[in-house]
């Protein structure tokens, strides 16, 4: 997903991390990253439409949870 050029999935997991690195549990990067998902969603792809905003929000959220601890779990074993 990508808008104006930038990869926002991408760019989620390093404000996660930025986040984590300041002292962020990691047990609430999955709702962080839901939350941060929806305000992008609604800030940048909901053009007047909340509730289009709100699953595309969810949806980068999700995708960049999904993302990390994928990356993380391949990582670790």
């Amino acid at each position: 997903m990508e808008y104006a050029g930038i990869a926002i999935i991408p760019l989620l997991i390093g404000i996660l991390e930025v986040l984590k690195k300041v002292g962020l549990k990691e047990k609430y990067v999955p709702a962080i990253s839901i939350i941060l998902g929806v305000v992008i969603g609604i800030g940048l792809f909901g053009n007047g439409d909340m509730k289009s905003g709100l699953v595309q929000g969810i949806f980068i959220g999700l995708s960049a949870v999904g993302l990390y601890s994928g990356t993380k779990n391949a990582f670790e074993k």
